[in-house]
């Protein structure tokens, strides 16, 4: 912990001098202007007419200023305490450990539970939303926007999960919330991908096809510009829709437009991490799934799910896929052990992608209720039920 004049720095800005502006125009050393603001030390009666001057305040408010030290926080995490109870105080370095805090918690999305990730999730974009109301400075508050977009697609990512996909309003709201602090920093990328986890609502939640459309194809156009990835991905689900509609052409027609953007991808494409070949392959598999072509969907689910092992909620969403076209073609031997590797991922995570393909493999096996294999089965889909 270490003591500062937090004001006199303040007003020492809104003057506008940096700290060696400001030794440079009384003509002392730049440490003493830092012993001044650290408490360390006070100005020197000499010097004082001269420096309410170059503040602008009077001698009463100079020593007003100066009285006024208080005790600021050095560690991240007290920082961040700290300027939760001063918000006017907050600073880019607070706000680059929030981003931090963030992104961390992102990290962490595939191996965890959304249940376990969505409280620390909820705190932090509860911090980020009132410290950006209360920054100082335009600079702050624009990086504040910034972490704001992250973290409220997060969070929206987050809710819709852990409703198991059923809350539909909760996850479009801090969606749109999104959308608007990108704007605000003119920020393409965020802007894009929070317009795409709008059409997943749209295609998986609410189940249409047209309006999930409409938005992965706005995702894929704010993205043209600035990332081969997210507007591959967008694609991807743009390819998706119109299977969902039966439309194989079409959907040929923009997987190809999809595949096509994996060799425009660089290092410097900031959502490079979303968009790999084995993503490529487990939304062709899903939309093969959906245009009634089974055969064609295992052929290619099979090796993505194997290349997903990294990732439990997309391996999740890929096995129970390949569960589905297996029974659909009536393998049954293949899908009862597709079926419980499909559940071993479930359990780790309890994503609600996967969760609800699961049993929706689960409904397709009734044909075959009687046979101890599927008792099984149904037995250890309703364990996925009880809370983990």
């Amino acid at each position: 912990m270490a003591s500062k004049r937090v004001r006199f720095a303040q007003r020492r800005k809104a003057a506008g001098f940096t700290q060696e502006k400001l030794a440079e125009r009384l003509m002392v050393e730049r440490s003493t202007v830092v012993r001044w603001e650290s408490g360390a030390t006070e100005p020197q009666p000499w010097i004082r007419p001269a420096l309410a001057t170059v503040l602008s305040v009077t001698a009463d408010e100079l020593q007003a200023l100066l009285d006024e030290v208080v005790v600021a926080p050095d560690g991240p995490a007290e920082r961040i305490s700290y300027v939760l109870a001063h918000p006017s105080s907050v600073d880019l370095v607070a706000v680059a450990y929030l981003r931090e805090r963030i992104r961390d918690l992102d990290a962490s999305y595939d191996g965890l539970p959304s249940t376990v990730l969505l409280g620390p999730a909820g705190q932090l974009h509860g911090q980020v939303t009132y410290l950006r109301a209360h920054a100082p400075n335009s600079r702050v508050r624009r990086a504040l926007f910034e972490v704001e977009a992250e973290s409220a697609t997060f969070m929206g990512q987050l809710v819709w999960d852990v409703s198991q996909r059923r809350d539909h309003e909760a996850p479009v709201t801090y969606l749109d919330q999104a959308i608007h602090a990108a704007r605000q920093v003119r920020d393409p990328n965020t802007e894009a991908y929070a317009v795409l986890r709008k059409s997943f609502v749209a295609l998986y939640g609410e189940t249409d096809p047209g309006k999930g459309l409409v938005l992965a194809e706005e995702a894929a156009g704010i993205s043209a510009m600035c990332s081969p990835s997210l507007t591959g991905l967008a694609l991807l689900h743009v390819a998706e829709a119109r299977a969902m509609t039966g439309d194989l052409t079409a959907c040929e027609n923009t997987l190809r437009r999809a595949e096509a953007q994996l060799g425009r991808v660089d290092d410097c494409d900031i959502a490079a991490g979303h968009y790999t070949v084995t993503e490529f392959n487990r939304l062709a598999g899903s939309c093969y799934l959906h245009l009634k072509l089974p055969a064609r969907a295992e052929s290619i689910l099979e090796q993505t799910s194997a290349a997903l092992a990294g990732k439990k909620k997309s391996q999740a969403i890929a096995l129970a896929n390949l569960t589905l076209a297996l029974i659909r073609q009536q393998k049954l031997d293949q899908a009862q052990a597709a079926m419980h590797d499909t559940i071993d991922a479930v359990e780790v995570t309890r994503g609600g992608g996967g969760l609800n393909l699961a049993f929706a493999a689960g409904r397709e096996l009734r044909p075959w209720r009687t046979e101890p294999w599927v008792q099984d089965i149904n037995d250890r889909l309703l364990g996925l039920l009880a809370p983990n």
